[in-house]
């Protein structure tokens, strides 16, 4: 009987420091992620701060009605889904871009400063960002209009009343702003690989190009298939700041940025409606998850090592 007993007090003696330096994420997460869950109920209420949340009425699917009786609906969902493959395809490539021209970087002092230099965009807030960029667009002094355009003879475009630039304009802020910070978990990856493969490689007369996509590419494959199968689940949502704060919520560009999030701030401010909100953010979590479940799915039948779980 004392055998077994010593055996659980080591194993807890030396499990107990990992939870105690665990503690304060899982903490985290429970409070953020998994508290908020009980709180869904209330997108099937109709929320009345007289009765309080479990006192208002029951409306059913009514808060979800609002997302799809407008005639934007098909706008702005098209709008967040492609926004976000094209986020989840062309991050994916310029990060991965970025952390092998980082690998091959010898010098340490030059590593660590790209990547400071690279993840500083990060964190940068969007006010900020919405100010750079209406510093290069803005149609009366804008550095494009004025700096490029009218030395080449081109008319000066007011950006913020042409919606058919937004696209390309939203995608290149997305991609300078996240993939140095994403290049960072494939740099990390990177450097892990055994480098005996590589020199066994140059051994045999490969090239940096054939190293990188016979070696290289390979072994991040699972890397790459599980971030992305984590971004599936978020498709449905997208950074407000981005799709808000950077247009300017200029209305003449409604066509190419409003997204579920910005359309369901807009509405809201309207009618200040909580249980509709709830219902938003339930209807784009039930979505993505189930997104995730099908990409999974697929990754499974293709290569089951590959695949979430």
């Amino acid at each position: 009987m004392e055998k077994p007993i010593k055996k659980y007090r080591k194993k807890v003696s030396n499990t107990l420091p990992l939870l105690l330096i665990a503690a304060p994420g899982l903490l985290y997460l429970l409070i953020n992620n998994y508290i908020p869950m009980f709180g869904v109920f209330i997108a099937f209420k109709d929320v009345d701060f007289a009765k309080g949340l479990f006192g208002s009425d029951w409306v059913g699917l009514k808060n979800f009605e609002f997302l799809f009786r407008t005639s934007d609906a098909w706008i702005m969902t098209r709008n967040t889904i492609l926004y976000n493959v094209a986020f989840i395809i062309l991050g994916t490539i310029v990060s991965i871009f970025i952390a092998i021209l980082m690998a091959e970087l010898l010098n340490k002092f030059y590593s660590k400063f790209f990547q400071s230099g690279l993840v500083l965009p990060n964190l940068v807030s969007m006010v900020i960002v919405s100010f750079l960029v209406f510093a290069y667009l803005n149609a009366d002094s804008g550095f494009i209009n004025h700096s490029i355009l009218e030395p080449l003879g081109i008319p000066a475009i007011n950006w913020y009343s042409e919606s058919k630039y937004w696209p390309f304009i939203l995608v290149i802020i997305q991609l300078w702003k996240t993939a140095g910070y994403g290049s960072i978990v494939y740099f990390g990856f990177i450097a892990g690989i055994d480098k005996s493969i590589y020199e066994a490689a140059k051994i045999d007369g490969a090239g940096k190009l054939r190293q990188i996509f016979m070696i290289t590419l390979p072994l991040l494959t699972p890397t790459i298939i599980i971030l992305c199968l984590m971004s599936v689940g978020r498709i449905f949502n997208s950074d407000f700041g981005l799709f808000y704060q950077v247009p300017l919520n200029a209305g003449a560009l409604y066509s190419t940025t409003q997204t579920i999030d910005t359309y369901v701030y807009r509405a809201l401010m309207q009618v200040n409606d909580i249980g509709m909100s709830a219902a938003a953010g339930l209807y784009q979590s039930l979505v993505g998850l189930i997104l995730v479940i099908v990409a999974n799915g697929i990754v499974r039948r293709v290569n089951s090592d590959n695949a979430l779980f």
